[in-house]
């Protein structure tokens, strides 16, 4: 592995999947402290403080050199998991945007002559599989099955920028509670006519983290330089999905008494309700606890009441 080479200091951040609700939390959160971000986008650019790019080129960004001296970069781009049935070719779109992508910048950030110090690549807790009430965290093996097999992969695609001497961290992100599109909101229709209910049994554990909390943490993991490879972003306390139904329900003074069960869910979703809302995973963030990291959200009611204020 050869060592990436001294930099002039910078205060500029790279960001892919800055529309999402992580990232445009993250872009917020940065403009306010004076960090410009340039945005990667696929389209062609509206402005100055965009870079357009396509993962499948070479080079993959249309102007490599404007990377040149970063701060750092964080890689969130990928295909939402939930928003389509789990086709064939849907599969290989989830699973595409996220490998390659990644395999792509990693790629064009080893090549710079002034790379960034730290990468930052969003990964998953489907890392994990389904591993019914197993206590997991950052040293725990990986599962089985289409996302455990995506996860892998797409953290194993930043290889060329930790062989290159960037500091890569996987984030390993659970369910991100907060307003704006994401999980929460589209679980609030139903829930708010008092027609929601747990998944399945509700025995499933989700690991999850506030919005809040996820930016804080991407921010801690980017000036933290002892902190390399895996890293879950979830809260130290993962629910189950009967605990989460109970508290959401309780915060919108609805009741939720309505379970879909399994085989419906299965019926309508195919495969992906099995991995995306049946699947257990009870994930421990370890790393950023011993690192010094402090969740301003910790249990999962104070991370809905944030998020529904």
């Amino acid at each position: 592995m050869k060592m990436a080479t001294a930099q002039p200091a910078s205060s500029h951040y790279l960001v892919s999947g800055a529309s999402g609700l992580l990232g445009t939390a993250l872009r917020q959160a940065l403009a306010a402290g004076s960090l410009p971000v340039l945005q990667l986008v696929r389209r062609p650019p509206e402005g100055s403080n965009q870079l357009q790019w396509n993962p499948a080129a070479e080079p993959s960004v249309a102007n490599p050199q404007a990377l040149e001296g970063l701060a750092g970069v964080i890689h969130l781009a990928g295909a939402n998991v939930a928003a389509h049935r789990w086709t064939a070719a849907y599969k290989r779109e989830i699973a595409a945007s996220r490998i390659d992508s990644t395999r792509a910048l990693a790629a064009t950030l080893a090549r710079l002559s002034r790379p960034p110090q730290v990468l930052v690549v969003a990964s998953a807790t489907g890392f994990y599989g389904n591993r019914a009430a197993e206590l997991l965290d950052e040293t725990s093996s990986p599962g089985s099955g289409f996302l455990a097999g995506v996860c892998q992969k797409w953290e194993a695609a930043a290889q060329p920028a930790v062989d290159a001497g960037i500091r890569v961290v996987h984030l390993r992100l659970g369910v991100v509670l907060g307003p704006g599109p994401g999980a929460l909101a589209a679980m609030l229709p139903l829930f708010r006519l008092g027609l929601g209910g747990r998944l399945g049994n509700g025995r499933q554990w989700m690991s999850w983290i506030s919005l809040p909390d996820a930016v804080a943490a991407t921010l801690f993991v980017l000036r933290t330089p002892a902190l390399a490879g895996p890293v879950n972003l979830t809260a130290p306390n993962p629910v189950t999905n009967a605990q989460l139904t109970r508290a959401l329900a309780r915060a919108l003074r609805r009741p939720a008494i309505l379970p879909p069960p399994a085989f419906a869910l299965r019926l309508a979703l195919g495969p992906m309700a099995d991995e995306a809302l049946l699947a257990s995973a009870r994930v421990f963030p370890s790393r950023l606890l011993t690192s010094g990291f402090r969740f301003e959200h910790p249990t999962v009611a104070q991370a809905l009441a944030a998020a529904l204020q």
